[in-house]
């Protein structure tokens, strides 16, 4: 995770942005924490979507090897499969069709490499990091999450001094695809205070 977090300082760099807003979802989430323990003074806010301190620093120690066993093996099928496996964990049953579709065709585009690498990132124990996390936080969890749990949530919320926690109702992993006028809604009212 140091490398993504270290990678994604060089592309802000790049873009020559001094102190951006970070939001990072699922994988992004555990990202902008390693971020913010490496690069503690770039973020202006922080928004945190479903978001764990790793596997491991979030999930009980059982689950989190499951789940990189599954994603190790997730990596040498076809992307069909792949796609049949992750997707009903993404979405509570009522999201429209259509926005599971489109969502779904999105992941037929994975690298296994790629995937490997992620997942082996993302079942690292990151809690050491929150104490870095200094900037003005916000949380968003959908009550629903099968994959970031509310429990989840809730020790991440305890452990960064200061954050915020919104639960949207009715609504799973991908909370920004299943409900965007909720989610932009939240995260557009907790930056508004901190300018462009």
């Amino acid at each position: 995770m140091a490398e993504y977090a270290d990678c994604l300082s060089g592309f802000i760099a790049g873009l020559g942005l001094r102190r951006p807003f970070i939001v990072g979802l699922s994988f992004g989430g555990a990202l902008a924490i390693e971020f913010c323990r490496r690069h503690t003074s770039v973020p202006k806010a922080l928004v945190l979507a479903s978001a764990y301190a790793g596997w491991r620093g979030s999930l009980p120690a059982d689950v989190a090897e499951q789940r990189l066993r599954q994603a190790l093996t997730l990596a040498g099928t076809t992307a069909d499969e792949f796609r049949a496996a992750l997707l009903p964990t993404m979405f509570t049953d009522g999201t429209a069709q259509h926005v599971v579709e489109e969502f779904g065709a999105s992941m037929l585009a994975f690298h296994p490499a790629g995937f490997r690498a992620m997942a082996r990132a993302s079942a690292e124990d990151l809690r050491d990091a929150l104490p870095h996390v200094t900037a003005p936080t916000l949380l968003v969890y959908g009550d629903t999450d099968v994959r970031a749990p509310l429990d989840v949530a809730r020790r991440l919320h305890s452990a960064i001094p200061g954050s915020r926690l919104v639960v949207l109702p009715g609504v799973g992993h991908v909370c920004n695809v299943e409900a965007p006028h909720e989610f932009n809604a939240v995260v557009r009212d907790f930056l508004r205070p901190y300018g462009n």
